[in-house]
């Protein structure tokens, strides 16, 4: 494919949490979404037989799988490393992972423990997650000089790998070669910058919500642009703040940019997954060589296709279906500086 040397086993390493999610699409009835001065709130009575529409299950699910997934599609050798157990939840994740030819040999089973599995309540296309993040004997694998990747995608870890956290940075202090896309996730946001300050400093790519940009800078949620040079100076390269919608903003140091969201008249179904699959397929564009303000035009269609499917996978696009859809809209659609 040449996007690394032949001796290379892989293109990318996706680093993370896995689970299997199930996802239930709540019925209107007796279920109720309600805003207040605190937030928005999801409302069931307590006690009651609540109707769902559909459910589905996604065998290899969290932001670790969900990016390797879209990373294969777009055609790239992926492996993943992460913990899992051996039962059968961790065995039917390890066939889905097979299926969507994703190397599992850095994937660690840790037999005391249970194969991780969230829940994921759909309504009105936003959802709430149940989740849990089992405590795993974490430790960065030994890779050999084959198994060093290009480019490492991190993301989403629980709350017991701060001293995983730690091997993978001593890791890339030894091999600065490696290219980091970091996602970070809920968990890894709250112990705040500083306990992860190296791993944001070895970032080629920061990508975050504006809720976690906003956390991550003590800045203003309601204006994303003004997160950008405060998310720069933690020590990425490239930053990218996503919104909702699939749009985004984006800058490099000497360039910010503004990314729309992929032109869509039909309303989403379910968002889960979205956001992984911007930043990964961003990262996907990256490692093929593409310049950074081209990569930002692949991204919001994978965020767009994934929006429209329940679960978090089902949307995910091979290249030839994301060229399509970017040459439906032709130079219509664009990212423009800011």
């Amino acid at each position: 494919m040449g996007f690394v040397t032949p001796a290379q086993r892989y293109d990318v390493i996706s680093v993370g949490d896995v689970a299997t999610d199930l996802f239930i699409r709540l019925s209107d009835g007796p279920v109720q979404r309600r805003v207040d001065e605190r937030g928005t709130w999801l409302e069931l009575p307590l006690g009651a037989k609540i109707p769902y529409e559909k459910a589905t299950t996604v065998e290899a699910g969290g932001s670790a799988a969900n990016a390797a997934v879209a990373l294969a599609r777009l055609g790239l050798r992926v492996a993943l490393a992460s913990f899992l157990a051996h039962d059968e939840l961790g065995r039917d994740l390890l066939s889905a992972l097979h299926t969507e030819c994703i190397d599992t040999r850095l994937v660690h089973v840790d037999s005391p423990a249970h194969t991780n599995r969230n829940f994921v309540l759909s309504f009105h296309g936003e959802r709430t997650l149940l989740v849990r993040h089992e405590q795993f004997d974490y430790h960065w694998p030994h890779l050999r000089p084959s198994e060093v990747p290009s480019w490492l995608y991190l993301t989403s870890l629980g709350l017991s790998a701060l001293d995983y956290q730690e091997k993978i940075a001593d890791w890339l202090d030894e091999n600065p070669a490696v290219r980091v896309v970091f996602q970070p996730g809920t968990f890894q946001v709250e112990e705040g910058v500083e306990r992860l300050a190296r791993l944001y400093e070895h970032a080629e790519v920061l990508v975050c919500g504006r809720a976690q940009a906003a956390a991550m800078t003590d800045g203003r949620f309601d204006d994303p642009a003004e997160l950008l040079d405060p998310l720069l100076k933690l020590g990425p390269r490239q930053v990218v703040v996503l919104d909702e919608t699939g749009g985004a903003v984006a800058a490099d140091g000497a360039n910010r940019y503004l990314v729309p969201p992929f032109p869509d008249s039909s309303a989403p179904l379910d968002r889960t997954g979205a956001e992984d699959a911007f930043a990964a397929t961003l990262a996907a564009a990256l490692i093929r060589g593409m310049p950074f303000a081209e990569a930002l035009r692949w991204s919001p269609v994978n965020f767009m296709s994934v929006s429209h499917e329940l679960g978090s996978q089902a949307g995910l696009l091979h290249e030839e279906e994301l060229r399509a859809h970017l040459d439906e809209v032709g130079d219509a659609y664009a990212v423009r500086p800011s």
